[in-house]
C-alpha cells in the first residue's frame, strides 16, 4: 500500500503511527538523556509538542501503547526540573535502574499478593545489595 498525501485517511494514519512511535520511544531513559543533552528538551516548540502529546493518556489512545513507562515519562517531561535533570548521566542511570527494578518485579505473584518484603528478598540479586552487605 502506497502513501497518498491527498488522502486524509492516509495522512491521519501516518500521523498516528509517527506520534505513537515517538511517544513509545519516551520509555527509553537513554533516549530522554540524548534529547536533553542535545538541548532539545529546552526548546519551547518541543515543550509545546510534549504537552500536545498528553492526549495519548486518554483511554482510547493509551490502549495502543506497549510501553507504559512512556506515558509516565511523558508526564514527567512536563516538569522543567525533570527535563533539566535528564542532562545528568547519574539521573539517567537512576531512572534506568528504577525502570529495570519495576519491570523485574511487576508480575511477581509474591509481590502481587501484598507481601512485597518477601518478593524483594527472594528477587534481590547480588547487583542489588550494597557492597558492605553480608553475603
Amino acid at each position: 500500500m502506497t502513501y497518498d498525501p491527498t488522502d486524509p485517511k492516509a495522512v491521519n494514519r501516518a500521523r498516528f503511527e509517527i506520534e505513537l512511535e515517538f511517544v513509545q520511544a519516551l520509555a527509553n531513559p537513554f533516549y530522554l538523556a540524548s534529547l536533553a543533552q542535545q538541548n532539545i528538551l529546552d526548546q519551547p516548540a518541543f515543550i509545546n509538542y510534549l504537552e500536545y502529546l498528553l492526549y495519548w493518556k486518554e483511554k482510547e489512545y493509551a490502549r495502543f501503547i506497549h510501553y507504559p513507562h512512556a506515558l509516565h515519562h511523558l508526564e514527567l517531561l512536563q516538569i522543567p526540573e525533570f527535563r533539566a535533570n535528564m542532562k545528568n548521566d547519574a539521573w539517567r542511570q537512576m531512572l534506568d535502574r528504577k525502570q529495570y527494578l519495576h519491570w523485574r518485579t511487576w508480575r511477581d505473584p509474591k509481590y502481587l499478593n501484598g507481601n512485597p518484603s518477601t518478593a524483594t528478598e527472594q528477587n534481590t540479586g547480588p547487583e542489588d545489595k550494597p557492597a558492605n552487605a553480608p553475603a
